[in-house]
């Protein structure tokens, strides 16, 4: 195998954010078409609760507390945004009524019900992965 058959692998730390009525946020970046979890890589050496909160407060302008997370799983996927690259990501899941304000990368944010997302197109890790997840977990509340 050469350096060009192995797909470049992205370490991420993402969120399942929820409000009381049960949405989830989701969110597009710049230039793209393709709804997903807000969040992003995750730095050498950082932690991947400590990548989230980072990410968040640089994409949405929010502060939370990390101790505020639950992990839901790490999940992988093909990017959506990257050719050939795959995604693997530590998703955490946590509480969240307050306002969004998309900043950075990211165009815009939205409140979907997670079983039934509209016709927005969700990221492949989204759809078949993080949100069955999150709804089998809130299922079992």
């Amino acid at each position: 195998m050469t350096a060009t058959d192995t797909p470049l692998l992205i370490s991420i730390a993402a969120a399942v954010l929820s409000r009381a009525d049960g949405r989830v946020l989701v969110v597009r970046k710049r230039g793209s078409g393709i709804f997903m979890q807000p969040g992003g890589k995750i730095e050498p050496g950082e932690k991947p609760a400590d990548a989230l909160v980072r990410e968040l407060a640089e994409e949405l302008r929010i502060a939370v507390d990390a101790e505020a997370a639950s992990f839901l799983g790490e999940f992988a996927a093909p990017a959506a945004n990257e050719a050939g690259a795959i995604v693997t990501a530590q998703i955490f899941a946590m509480p969240f009524d307050g306002a969004v304000s998309p900043a950075a990368e990211i165009e815009e944010a939205r409140w979907i019900d997670p079983a039934a997302p509209d016709d927005i197109v969700l990221a492949e890790l989204s759809r078949n992965h993080v949100l069955p997840a999150w709804l089998a977990r809130r299922g079992g509340d």
